[in-house]
């Protein structure tokens, strides 16, 4: 072999292992710079060592991410789907007699329920159906119709509960009210046509309402649920009695509405309260809700430096007529109780007073006829009292 060939052969030799060796070395020290650097840079023992910190400086880690396209329409109808077969239109077919002529008048009324037991058991909002003189009729998404009875109304929530004799229905799945706040995206689904045919609404819970009471006065009701969502759909009339889901498909509320100075408001009530009230119709205690007979405010810090209280949380027992018989009713357990206008109640049975637990959602814990006591600020001291509901 000459030797003009055996150099060009170990010049290949020589470029190979130099390829090899750059080769692995450059792998390696991809691998080094991208797995070993950041794992020194963020190991507290091994990045105390000078040269491993040295060479670990200017080291930035990043987490991987993936992008996830999701189509906005597409979701919604997804989890709306999921919600919308336990979703009832209830006719409400009632008569009444006009007080002039003496004639009998047939009335009717179409509005939005929900399924919340497998075996009929359906909640609506008061409003959406006709109270009294009525017979009630429920449309199902599979075209199915029932006979319904009116099983009663919760007064403290206004929501109303009917029965249909069925079993294996589609019942809605509750969520946890407690958890939600606002900014959350929320879908509404109503069904009031006439006929079976779901509406829809996408939005945001704008506002948890801590002092709005469901009295509709200036003042609260020791007997009305304090404490609602609000939310931004538009034509909110058109889903009263009817389910706001979140993104998981879970009831969040039903929707409300009550007549304020002759404006209609529009609200939610929280699917925790719709839960216990559920509760209350399967064991036909609805009419064993409590009765205080107090009208008062929720004490805010705004309210406290702007009246010069000298607290801020409680129930301040209260008119604006300055009245007593204004602030606690006549020959109530209140009255009886020795409850007086301008007292502060602090506490339910130990339980403190403020805006998550206003003094009406305490006092609705207890049923009729228990006995319960209230620390109040009078002038000043701390007393208590005790009352028989």
């Amino acid at each position: 072999m000459s030797e003009k060939s055996v150099t060009i052969k170990n010049v290949v030799k020589i470029s190979l292992i130099l390829l090899v060796i750059f080769g692995v070395g450059g792998i390696g020290g991809v691998y080094f710079d991208q797995q070993v650097l950041p794992f020194i840079r963020t190991n507290k023992h091994l990045s105390r060592i000078n040269f491993l910190k040295h060479s670990a400086e200017n080291v930035t880690v990043i987490n991987k991410t993936e992008q996830v396209t999701i189509k906005e329409d597409d979701s919604i109808n997804e989890v709306a789907s999921q919600a919308s077969n336990a979703v009832v239109n209830i006719i409400s077919l009632g008569s009444q007699k006009d007080l002039a002529t003496r004639m009998t008048k047939n009335t009717d009324q179409s509005g939005t329920g929900i399924i919340v037991t497998s075996d009929g058991l359906i909640a609506t909002y008061r409003s959406a159906i006709i109270e009294k003189n009525a017979t009630y009729k429920v449309l199902l998404f599979n075209g199915a119709n029932y006979d319904a009875k009116l099983l009663g109304i919760d007064e403290f929530s206004d929501l109303a509960f009917l029965k249909i004799e069925a079993t294996n229905l589609t019942a809605i799945s509750f969520g946890d009210s407690s958890r939600v706040y606002p900014g959350k995206k929320l879908v509404a689904i109503g069904n009031s046509f006439g006929e079976y045919q779901n509406r829809y609404a996408s939005g945001l819970l704008s506002n948890l309402a801590k002092t709005y009471n469901l009295a509709g006065k200036t003042v609260s009701s020791s007997e009305k649920l304090e404490g609602v969502f609000e939310s931004d759909f538009n034509n909110q009339k058109e889903y009263v009695g009817g389910p706001v889901i979140g993104y998981s498909g879970d009831l969040i509320g039903i929707n409300g509405a009550i007549v304020v100075d002759g404006q209609n408001q529009y609200f939610q009530i929280p699917s925790n309260i719709v839960q216990k009230a559920v509760g209350l119709a399967l064991s036909n205690e609805l009419e064993n809700r409590p009765f205080l007979g107090a009208y008062y405010v929720s004490i805010t810090k705004e309210y406290a430096i702007a009246h010069s209280l000298n607290r801020d949380r409680g129930a301040l027992i209260f008119s604006p007529s300055g009245k007593q018989g204004l602030a606690v009713i006549a020959f109530s357990p209140a009255e009886k109780a020795g409850l007086k206008i301008n007292d502060i109640v602090l506490a339910v049975n130990d339980q403190n007073i403020n805006l998550d637990n206003p003094l009406s959602n305490l006092i609705s814990q207890y049923k009729k006829g228990d006995e319960i006591k209230l620390l109040i600020d009078r002038e000043g001291s701390e007393v208590k009292i005790s009352v028989k509901l």
